[in-house]
């Protein structure tokens, strides 16, 4: 392997995952799949890297085609005409047989039919007539709409719920990286708990976090932050918002949100204390916090997620908690939130292997509130809790 290759997902690995796509398209006579990906470092393009193994690191279309019987085709940012043959086993293109390029940039309108009209020349080409589309959700819209009008007389169908079905489900490497990226994550809390101090600005402490992550091999993600004084909410802010001095006796929330070796996403989050915490804020953590444990007791294989979400918000209401209304816990793997969610409009079931978040908050004019670990569901119906880091405020 070549030594370039950052905790690169191991070739057999990538088999597995080709090899069930493969037996989906067979069943469903499909005779391609089309994904593309773009903007990896914020937490996007799931799909492409599940089914290519690459990140896609940057803004740029990443599109793959897979064939049902034959290599796969990439088409990359590149040399207008460029085209590599290969054989599939580059070590930072296995799998893959040529190797495309056209000088498109999502910026340029000009530009946004280029790689339509290269990927529909590979189809044609090949004579598919069935075609199945991948996350076309997260696909650029000038890509998605010319592939289509290019594509007039191919029946193209959404074949996302069937890789959604595959890749919601950990493999054993897949939990071994994610086991990795909780310890990270632990590590960088730890650190951090011990490194921020008044004086200091918001965005100060997540670069640290994030120089830490690094080191320990995140590749992506972002770390989220804010400080307020006691009674002021402390919602949690990118970093554009982090200007904010640290004082004495603030309110400091923290959250990771960035990848460990291998690009999966988990996330962590806590509040600290620059003095001490007002009986107010421990309460409701505790809420959050048993909150939280009631969904962990709710996570067994075969519940229906959108009945979990029921019982969830029956919770809430019956101790004068707000119901949810965005998503306090989901799926995670190579998007920073992918299926299943624990909402009225999933339609997934839990299964053993899952990696999911849960963060339950409570938010007012007095305080914003969480706790943000993840969690790894077994077939014998325990939920393991991936982060080790206390449930606690940190009191500094």
């Amino acid at each position: 392997m070549d030594e370039r290759l950052c905790n690169p997902v191991s070739t057999a690995e990538l088999e597995r995952r080709w090899a069930a796509a493969r037996s989906y398209m067979r069943d469903a006579n499909i005779e391609a799949l089309v994904v593309q990906g773009s903007n990896g470092y914020a937490g996007t393009a799931g799909y492409y890297r599940w089914l290519t193994g690459m990140p896609s690191v940057n803004s740029y279309p990443h599109t793959a085609i897979l064939p049902r019987d034959a290599l796969m085709t990439l088409l990359q940012q590149g040399d207008r005409g460029g085209e590599k043959i290969l054989d599939g086993t580059v070590p930072e293109f296995r799998g893959v047989g040529r190797r495309l390029s056209t000088p498109s940039f999502p910026a340029i309108e000009y530009c946004s039919g280029y790689d339509a009209e290269i990927v529909a020349a590979e189809i044609t080409g090949n004579r598919y007539r069935n075609v199945g589309l991948v996350g076309a959700f997260a696909m650029y819209h000038g890509f998605a709409s010319r592939l289509r009008e290019l594509l007039s007389g191919v029946t193209l169908v959404d074949a996302t719920q069937a890789v959604d079905d595959m890749k919601a489900i950990k493999s054993e490497e897949d939990i071994a990286y994610i086991r990795r990226t909780a310890a990270m994550q632990d590590e960088v809390m730890s650190k951090v708990g011990r490194h921020v101090r008044p004086g200091m600005r918001d965005f100060e402490v997540t670069a640290y976090g994030q120089y830490l992550g690094q080191l320990g091999g995140s590749e992506a993600g972002y770390f989220l932050a804010n400080s307020a004084p006691p009674g002021k909410p402390t919602m949690l802010r990118h970093r554009p918002y982090q200007g904010r001095v640290i004082r004495d006796g603030d309110v400091f929330m923290y959250q990771a949100e960035n990848t460990g070796p291998g690009g999966f996403f988990v996330h962590l989050g806590r509040i600290f204390v620059l003095g001490k915490a007002p009986q107010a804020l421990v309460d409701a953590f505790g809420a959050m916090l048993e909150a939280q444990r009631y969904t962990v007791g709710l996570l067994e294989p075969g519940a229906s997620c959108r009945d979990i979400f029921a019982q969830y918000n029956g919770y809430m209401r019956a101790r004068g908690l707000p119901e949810e209304r965005r998503v306090y816990c989901h799926g995670q793997g190579y998007e920073v939130v992918e299926r299943p969610l624990i909402r009225d409009d999933e339609s997934m079931t839990i299964a053993a292997n899952m990696n999911i978040g849960i963060h339950p908050s409570l938010s007012n004019d007095r305080m914003f509130v969480t706790v943000c670990d993840n969690f790894l569901t077994h077939a014998d119906g325990t939920v393991e809790r991936l982060h080790k880091t206390p449930q606690t405020i940190v009191e500094l």
